[in-house]
């Protein structure tokens, strides 16, 4: 029925391109990927005489926007000239275009500076709004200003919307399309629990917890790390692929920052750089040992499953990104054993790979059977926008929130490099941060617009793995104390399921 609905809107421009937003908004467009880019395609050609001999309002033009911009075509923000008015103020008549120019905006790229007026001036309507409109729309505007749509990650966003979308008043509302959300949320939900289930007994019967009792045992919080990459049926069992990668990237940052010594984290890092059992005779201690034979069993399994697909050159680039990760990790521990602060400039050559941005982005095309070597040569590639900018946001997001923790337990932060390089204090550097993090924001969004080497499916997944990191690090270091308020969002994807 919702398939139907789909394909009859195509005759209204605005109409097609509204329910689509629905659809994604909603959780459910991955039903109708094909359908939807068909008509997105068609409809793009056409799309600047439609804008210029129809008056569409400025909600109408911010959701047109907001939909071929997040799949990828550039639609030109030329079209949001008409909403100003002899002042250079945007002309807003209500909550609604308010949120949508806000929402809009988000998805700038760099020079859109109509875009960055638009964000300058919503953000600051929507924070007086919040305690003059209604509980329902107030809720909305605190997550959107928290985390908007564009950065947040698919299935929060889903959940959260569901639940807007079902006391909004608005006549748009369809009934049919809500139930089917709400049905396919809870069906998706009960599929990964079984998941979870599997991997915790995995997890469970390897004895991880006490193996390596330094080291932070967050299965569950990679299996959400997981979901937040790709949650559509079709890779549910790829989200224990990258669960347990991932958790072997904690064990190896523990490893480095919390646990080993100088010395034996030299031949630690050389034993990586071989990434072979015959290396682990280097070792100096036991649990050095039994990090290292861990770390190579999970790429062993790893291994099994790709060649399987005839895709081992996947594991080949994963370790590749895996052997840089402890290049960087061993460089920062000898800046703490030789008390060195390094210029924020060489810090941040480091600590970009030390992010592990880019191993995360490699495990999760792991679990993608259309992830081919193209899409990891176009991940890797330092000229690529996206890289950088990817590699930027993980870095200062978690540099805003663990600098101080850091520097208590000795450790080089980036805020330190950059008040001592700029003579600035610390909320300074933190502001600093912070607008480094909107123009890499700006970076991810060009990266993701057509033509790419790559397929939109491959590129979403870098996207998710940024808009991943925004939701560990928005208040605090969600992996290190997720019971601060990782563990609610947990909860409503794995744990709750919506009201029918």
């Amino acid at each position: 029925m919702v398939k139907d609905m789909l394909m009859a809107s195509t005759t209204d421009p605005f109409q097609n391109t509204l329910l689509i937003n629905s659809l994604c908004r909603l959780g459910v467009s991955y039903h109708f990927e094909t359908q939807i880019e068909q008509q997105l395609t068609h409809c793009f050609h056409t799309l600047s005489q439609l804008v210029h001999n129809s008056d569409y309002n400025l909600h109408e033009i911010a959701i047109m926007f907001l939909v071929f911009k997040s799949h990828g075509y550039n639609m030109s923000s030329d079209v949001f000239n008409k909403f100003k008015d002899g002042d250079g103020e945007f002309k807003v008549s209500d909550i609604k275009e308010m949120i949508s120019l806000y929402e809009s905006s988000q998805s700038r790229i760099n020079g859109e500076l109509i875009l960055d007026e638009a964000c300058t001036f919503t953000t600051s309507q929507l924070k007086s709004m919040v305690s003059q409109t209604s509980t329902h729309y107030a809720q909305y505007i605190e997550n959107a200003l928290c985390c908007p749509y564009q950065r947040g990650v698919p299935r929060l966003e889903a959940r959260q919307y569901i639940c807007f979308y079902e006391k909004d008043d608005d006549e748009a509302r369809n009934e049919t399309l809500l139930k089917f959300a709400k049905y396919d949320f809870n069906r998706i939900q009960m599929m990964l629990q079984q998941e979870l289930s599997n991997l915790c007994s995995e997890w469970k019967e390897e004895n991880m917890e006490s193996r390596f009792p330094y080291a932070r045992n967050r299965i569950v919080e990679c299996f959400f790390s997981a979901i937040a990459i790709y949650f559509e049926p079709c890779y549910a069992r790829s989200c224990n692929t990258y669960a347990k990668p991932l958790s072997s990237l904690a064990l190896i940052d523990d490893t480095y920052d919390a646990y080993g010594t100088y010395e034996e984290l030299q031949y630690f890092t050389d034993a990586i750089q071989r990434f072979d059992i015959d290396a682990i005779d280097e070792l100096l201690t036991n649990y050095l040992k039994l990090a290292y034979k861990t770390i190579l069993n999970i790429h062993n399994q790893v291994e099994d499953k790709v060649k399987k697909e005839r895709r081992s050159y996947a594991v080949s680039y994963l370790i590749n990104e895996f052997k840089k990760l402890a290049e960087a990790y061993l460089v920062e521990r000898r800046w703490v054993h030789g008390c060195y602060m390094p210029t924020f400039d060489e810090y941040m050559d480091t600590a970009l790979k030390s992010s592990a941005a880019i191993v995360s982005v490699c495990q999760a095309l792991i679990g993608m059977e259309e992830a081919d070597e193209t899409a990891y040569q176009w991940l890797i590639n330092t000229d690529n926008k996206l890289h950088k900018a990817l590699n930027i946001i993980a870095r200062l997001y978690d540099d805003i929130q663990t600098n101080e923790d850091e520097e208590k337990r000795g450790l080089v932060s980036g805020t330190s490099c950059y008040m001592k390089q700029y003579g600035v204090t610390r909320q300074e550097a933190v502001e600093a941060f912070r607008e480094m993090i909107e123009v890499a924001w700006k970076d991810m969004n060009e990266g993701c617009l057509k033509p790419m080497p790559v397929s939109n499916k491959i590129a979403v997944r870098a996207l998710n793995v940024a808009r991943l990191v925004l939701v560990l690090y928005k208040k605090d270091n969600g992996f290190t104390r997720p019971e601060l308020y990782l563990k609610d969002a947990i909860a409503k994807l794995l744990i709750h399921p919506i009201p029918l």
